[in-house]
C-alpha cells in the first residue's frame, strides 16, 4: 500500500510544470523580441500596418 502512495505522488508536479511553461514562455519572448528589432521583422510589421491603413475609408 505504501509503495502505491509513492508511486501516485505527485506534489511537484505542478512546480515541474510552471517552469516549463515559464521557459517556453520566455523563449517565444525572445524569438518575437529578435524578429521585431531585426530588418526584417520591421518592413514586416510596416508592410502590415500600411496595408491595414490603406483598408480604411478615409
Amino acid at each position: 500500500m505504501k509503495r502505491l502512495k509513492v508511486l501516485t505522488d505527485e506534489a511537484g508536479a505542478t512546480t515541474a510544470e510552471y517552469a516549463v511553461c515559464t521557459g517556453a514562455g520566455v523563449g517565444f519572448a525572445g524569438v518575437l523580441f529578435k524578429l521585431l528589432t531585426s530588418e526584417t521583422g520591421q518592413n514586416l510589421v510596416s508592410n502590415v500596418f500600411n496595408k491595414i491603413v490603406d483598408l480604411l475609408p478615409f
